[in-house]
């Protein structure tokens, strides 16, 4: 099923040129040495939000700034890795952005960003975000209940009164294009997406699953389709809040839909001429470009999705 649009890279997921340099993160000397170096480079993160800021040549950048230009903080300061240029990269946590003087830069999350950043920057950008929202929300001990401190530079939460150690969380969650026997697809909608938005159907894996158990569940439970054949695709990283997706493609080994009214209110099987036309009639919105779902439908339907505002160029 390889073709010129399945074969663009996955949103998140172009390399880097990021080393992480995990083993640097218990040397306080180390780190302490790659703050204060010139070369290193500091951006914000609050609330799942960066600044960035349209360069002359028409590209997008994350606002970074050396560290001595850097906002004050005391412990919420995540060390995010190396270039091959030797230059270290540190995010730092905080309540809120700060203002710039020449009020170019603009806030934006990860959906905006992650469509117009390089890779290197967007890289970043997700390791920060994800890092940001774990320190966030797992602040006490899950063992003892005392508040934990942070460790590794940022990477670990310990507790001081049993000694246990927290680690950043990821959800494993399955993202899946179901055919059937007439190579139609299967798109569904959210109960709360707007109408006429549709995308692949996705869900969490449960305790003691396998991620091929975990789509044939989740398919039937949403959509009350039989699934038989599941064929591993890609990955992406998808820290709202702190998923990773597996994508997938499916074979259907029945055709009836019956939503389940809970999570997807309405799926319909697509040929590729039904979904051209109903883009091109703007019947159906297609998923955002950031997520792995665009792919899997190119994939299948041979040719890049339209983009907002795009309707003819669908036909």
């Amino acid at each position: 099923m390889s073709n010129a649009a399945g074969d663009r890279p996955i949103g998140l997921t172009a390399p880097s040129g990021i080393d992480r340099a995990a083993h640097h993160r218990l040397d306080e000397a180390w780190l302490a040495a790659a703050w204060s170096h010139p070369k290193t480079r500091v951006f914000v993160v609050s609330g799942g939000q960066v600044l960035i800021d349209d360069t002359p040549d028409g590209r997008t950048e994350l606002v970074m700034t050396p560290a001595f230009e850097a906002p004050v903080t005391e412990t919420h300061r995540y060390f995010l890795g190396t270039d091959a240029e030797g230059v270290s990269y540190f995010a730092l946590q905080k309540d809120a952005l700060p203002g710039r003087m020449d009020q170019s830069a603009r806030p934006a999350g990860l959906r905006e960003a992650g469509l117009l950043l390089s890779p290197r920057d967007a890289g970043l950008m997700v390791h920060a975000v994800a890092l940001e929202n774990w320190q966030r929300m797992h602040r006490f001990c899950s063992r003892c209940g005392e508040r934990t401190v942070i460790a590794a530079a940022g990477h670990v939460r310990r507790c001081p009164a049993c000694g246990a150690e927290h680690y950043p969380r990821t959800d494993p969650a399955v993202i899946m294009l179901v055919t059937d026997e007439q190579d139609r697809a299967l798109l569904g909608r959210q109960v709360h997406w707007p109408e006429g938005r549709f995308s692949t159907l996705a869900g969490f894996v449960e305790p003691g699953e396998s991620i091929e158990q975990s789509v044939v569940r989740e398919v039937f439970e949403e959509a009350g389709v039989t699934v038989g054949e599941v064929e591993y695709v890609a990955s992406q990283p998808w820290p709202f809040p702190s998923s990773l997706m597996l994508g997938f493609m499916a074979r259907a080994t029945s055709s009836e839909i019956n939503v389940d009214g809970e999570e997807i209110h309405e799926a319909r099987w697509f040929s590729r001429e039904d979904l051209t036309a109903a883009f091109a009639s703007g019947e159906v919105l297609p998923p955002y470009g950031i997520s792995i779902a665009s792919r899997l439908i190119e994939l299948w339907y041979g040719k890049p999705l339209p983009k907002p505002g795009e309707t003819s160029q669908a036909a």
